[in-house]
């Protein structure tokens, strides 16, 4: 399927706001029982669970003490962070956890530094070059300083979420991008049932400046290369929202080469992006099979075929070009096994099997070596990290244990 065309929507503005009231098939394969489960199992769509009274978070403090674990020979659990270190938000336990990625960065004899709390059920996270980490949580956006492994504060929401919660439907911020020259994070906030928004932070004062609203589920968040655009890859609503940066104008970008039949319930629906620096498009993989390239300017969707033939999430561009895409696995009966793309610029790709369920990963700035999150969103979830080599074939992706549930990652 090659040329698909995007339907085009206008949003209206938005500036500062009080909170708002929410809004409220596979073709491919999916038998009808699939179909159904799909409506309420997985990342298709479900309900906010309950946070358990013995979960804490730190929030309120202004600062939060790491936790020291066992650290291998190549790193100190004190001082500095080294550079080359992950950072990974643990969807699971309310921390970031910093990892010795191993020397030199092949996951062998690495392991976890430390770990921080920074508030309920983080997801997101983006470093700047200050050293700055801007981690999204159900309840506000969490600063943390990554030298001295120390939390700086929290940025809470405008956006009115409900209560806060944990699980794959919680209200708070999902997707978060930083700004090229660093002043601004925008966040992705999910409202359960609802449509979401993209929240403007000031990185000099850590204030909320500006709300703009988005589509259901804001999985992730990225910004044009010039800075003067940011996208929300909407999950639950088959689109993509431009958010001019200066304005907070807003237009909607449909983005669904299977259709938006079964609507929430499907699971053909965008997850992750990446944006491609020499044109600006957009880069969104769907299922192992198609991936979509969206020109902002026009709305327009070409499709390129993939070859993975699985459920698809998380997503990133290595410097030299090299897409690297996370398969989690099968939601038909016919999909492959958890496993990650790398497809290189032309378009060929080499598919590198994965033991169990994904969600994100991060490259390393000589293009060699993926870190993909074995937390996942969904249940069947890892509490570690897999290190690919992207230029040797012959060797085996080393496993990681690091942190628990880990979702978003950066290397620092």
């Amino acid at each position: 399927m090659t040329g698909v065309r995007a339907a085009r929507t206008a949003a209206p503005s938005r500036t500062p706001r009080a909170p708002r009231t929410p809004r409220g098939s596979r073709s491919r394969r999916l038998t009808p029982v699939l179909a159904a489960a799909a409506v309420l199992a997985g990342c298709a769509t479900g309900t906010t669970e309950a946070a358990p009274d013995a979960r804490r978070t730190t929030a309120s403090a202004p600062d939060a003490t790491e936790t020291t674990a066992p650290a291998p020979a190549s790193s100190s659990a004190t001082g500095r962070t080294p550079q080359g270190t992950l950072l990974v938000a643990d969807f699971g336990s309310d921390t970031v956890t910093f990892v010795d990625p191993g020397t030199p960065g092949s996951g062998k004899t690495a392991g976890p530094i430390a770990s921080l709390e920074v508030g309920t059920a983080p997801y997101g996270l983006v470093v700047g070059e200050d050293g700055r980490a801007w981690v999204a949580t159900a309840e506000g956006v969490a600063v943390v300083d990554t030298q001295r492994r120390t939390r700086i504060g929290t940025v809470p929401y405008e956006t009115e979420t409900g209560s806060v919660t944990t699980g794959e439907y919680r209200g708070g911020g999902m997707g978060i991008a930083l700004a090229p020259d660093g002043r601004h994070v925008y966040v992705g906030v999910n409202v359960p049932d609802g449509n979401g928004t993209v929240e403007v932070i000031d990185t000099a004062t850590r204030e909320v400046t500006g709300v703009a609203d988005v589509g259901r589920r804001p999985f992730d968040v990225d910004v044009s290369p010039d800075g003067r655009e940011v996208y929300a890859t909407d999950h639950d609503s088959f689109d993509v929202t431009a958010v001019d940066a200066g304005t907070l104008k807003t237009r909607r970008m449909e983005v669904a080469p299977y259709g938006t039949e079964g609507g929430p319930g499907s699971w053909l629906k965008p997850h992750y992006a990446v944006v491609r620096p020499e044109d600006g498009k957009l880069l969104l993989p769907f299922e192992g099979e198609r991936l979509a390239v969206l020109d902002p300017g026009t709305g327009e969707v070409a499709i390129e075929r993939m070859t993975a033939n699985t459920h698809q999430h998380g997503a990133a561009l290595a410097p030299d070009g090299t897409l690297v895409v996370v398969g989690t696995g099968p939601i038909g009966p016919d999909d492959e096994d958890p496993s990650l793309t790398v497809r290189t610029p032309d378009g060929k790709e080499r598919i590198v099997p994965l033991d169990g369920p994904h969600e994100d990963v991060a490259v390393s700035a000589d293009s060699r070596t993926a870190y993909v999150t074995g937390g996942f969103t969904r249940d069947g979830y890892g509490d570690g990290i897999t290190v690919v080599d992207l230029h040797d074939e012959e060797n085996e992706p080393v496993r990681l244990e690091a942190g628990n549930r880990p979702l978003g990652i950066a290397i620092l």
